[in-house]
C-alpha cells in the first residue's frame, strides 16, 4: 500500500506532492529508482521531481507551480512505475548478487 501525501508548501506558494511505495526488498525498491531516475520532467522549470529509497521504500517528491503539470507528471509517473512493478513480477524477484 502506497502512502501520499499532498499539500500547498505556504512558504513558496509550490504544490507538494509525496508518494511512498513499498517493495518487497531495498534490492527491489533500487531497481525501480534506477529503472525511474533517467526520467526527466518533459518542461523546464515549473516543476521540479526527487526521488530515493530509504530501506525498501520508493520516495518521491514533487513541487510545481501549477495543478495541471503536477497531475501530468504524476500521472505519467504512475503509467512508468505500473511498468516497472510489471516487468519486474514478470521475471520473478532479482538474484542476490
Amino acid at each position: 500500500m502506497a502512502a501520499i501525501q499532498a499539500e500547498r508548501n505556504h512558504e513558496t506558494g509550490k504544490l507538494e506532492f509525496s508518494l511512498d511505495v513499498p517493495f518487497p526488498s531495498s534490492r527491489e525498491a533500487n531497481i525501480a529508482l534506477r529503472s525511474l531516475s533517467p526520467d526527466r520532467e518533459p518542461r523546464k522549470g515549473g516543476i521540479s521531481k526527487q526521488l530515493s529509497v530509504t530501506g525498501s521504500t520508493l520516495s518521491v517528491r514533487w513541487s510545481a507551480d501549477e495543478a495541471r503539470i503536477l497531475r501530468v507528471s504524476v500521472n505519467s509517473f504512475l503509467d512508468h512505475l505500473s511498468l516497472v512493478v510489471e516487468t519486474m513480477e514478470m521475471f520473478g524477484p532479482p538474484v542476490p548478487q
